[in-house]
């Protein structure tokens, strides 16, 4: 299925969530392979399960495990892209053997300024910022064009509850690199509710 945006969905744990996901036209699932955080996955997961899927490029989802263990575990899994939950330094970002993709925690009270200097000091180093995190309330006209104007400034993903319904118009408007979604848990093995997910793929299907 052809979508309006790229997507990633992170947090990739079981087999229907990746065969689903792959079939609905994602673009890249995430693992979560820092065995520091909880619900990780170990690499022989993350193998299994992408042993299931094609046409998808596998992210490895790191908190604070060093580069070298990083780069064996992109290696052993078939990674394309690191994906950082927080800031390193440049110099630590350069020791990676993948494409980095940055988190970026969306915070209202940021001044747009010192926002836009930690992006120009990490874009020529990353393939991407990650921006997510739930707003208390929803996203007003401001901050909207704040979002638009980094978006054409930056590779920017956006989390798709930054964006308010209709999310094809919205998308449409922001024009973000791609759209972060989240993966969930099965009711049971080989038993997942797909509502949600499946409501969010509908509106970004090309028509």
């Amino acid at each position: 299925m052809a979508l309006i945006v790229p997507v990633l969905v992170r947090g990739i744990n079981n087999l229907s969530d990746a065969r689903y996901c792959a079939g609905m036209g994602a673009d890249r699932l995430a693992f979560n392979l820092d065995p520091a955080t909880p619900g990780h996955l170990t690499p022989e997961a993350a193998q299994e399960l992408s042993g299931w899927v094609a046409g998808v490029d596998l992210v490895g989802e790191f908190d604070t495990l060093p580069a070298p263990d990083i780069n064996a575990l992109a290696q052993t899994c078939g990674l394309k892209y690191v994906l950082l939950r927080r800031l390193r330094s440049v110099d630590a970002i350069a020791e990676l053997s993948r494409p980095v993709l940055l988190n970026m925690q969306w915070i209202p009270d940021f001044l747009r300024e010192d926002v836009e200097v930690v992006f120009r000091q990490y874009s020529p180093h990353v393939a991407g910022f990650l921006m997510t995190g739930l707003p208390e309330r929803p996203l007003d006209g401001l901050q909207l064009t704040y979002l638009t104007d980094l978006a054409r400034k930056f590779p920017l993903w956006i989390g798709s509850n930054l964006l308010q319904n209709p999310v094809r118009n919205m998308i449409h408007s922001v024009r973000p690199a791609g759209l972060l979604l989240e993966g969930g848990e099965e009711i049971k093995p080989g038993l997942r509710d797909f509502t949600e997910l499946e409501a969010m793929f509908e509106q970004l299907e090309e028509e």
